[in-house]
């Protein structure tokens, strides 16, 4: 009998997940890790806390991304 181990909220096994920290999310994001904070505190990004810092999944990063896109307003 094998084990997979933890699994994610969708399925997927923990040991797939790539974790990324505030400081590499604001700088993808090419925002201040204070707005990364204010994003993982309102519940808008997702995080798992390790002591006192934060991870944040990578998947978290690009649904939050792709959620976020706004369509251009027409000229005219």
């Amino acid at each position: 009998m094998t084990t997979s181990g933890p699994e994610t909220p969708d399925g997927r096994p923990l040991g797939e997940v790539r974790f990324l920290t505030v400081a590499e999310v604001a700088t993808a994001m090419r925002v201040s890790k204070m707005t990364v904070y204010r994003l993982v505190h309102a519940g808008t990004l997702p995080a798992v806390q390790v002591g006192r810092s934060f991870r944040i999944p990578e998947s978290a990063v690009h649904e939050y991304l792709d959620k976020s896109y706004v369509q251009g307003m027409e000229a005219g």
